[in-house]
């Protein structure tokens, strides 16, 4: 039963356009791409994940959107989420969780108390609003 529901979280968060990272080496080559990246700390939490991934498809339907879009699965791939917790510094682990990240370093956090007892809308909100502060800005060459 586990499985099934896991590969269900999976593919939604793929159809989202999400790269899923599976492994330490795969966090750190995402970590590395130059510009924006929004990471969900993906997770079985009913409650919580039942409103992160909403929220992320609701946030990402607009633009400015960020430059690349990565997940972590917390209890399932956990060495690749141990890696990219690492790149969250000074950050309690939680899941799920939002980071936007920029260049490797890390912008804005929200936690699962940020998401739990919220509707996708509102967490949406705060995303978007991360989007329009860091996303908007065109890099110079």
């Amino acid at each position: 039963m586990w499985d099934v529901l896991v590969m269900e979280i999976r593919r939604e968060v793929r159809q989202l356009g999400f790269e899923e990272l599976r492994t330490p080496e795969g966090v750190d080559a995402a970590v590395q791409r130059p510009g924006t990246t929004l990471v969900l700390i993906n997770s079985l939490c009913g409650c919580s994940g039942g409103i992160a991934r909403p929220a992320a498809a609701i946030a990402l339907q607009e633009t400015p959107r960020p430059d690349h879009l990565v997940t972590v699965f917390a209890g399932q791939d956990r060495e690749a989420t141990a890696r990219m917790r690492e790149y969250l510094v000074g950050q309690p682990p939680s899941s799920p969780s939002f980071a936007l990240l920029r260049d490797g370093k890390l912008l804005a956090m929200l936690h699962r108390e940020d998401i739990q007892g919220h509707t996708p809308e509102r967490v949406a909100a705060i995303l978007r609003r991360w989007f329009e502060q860091y996303c908007a800005i065109v890099h110079q060459s």
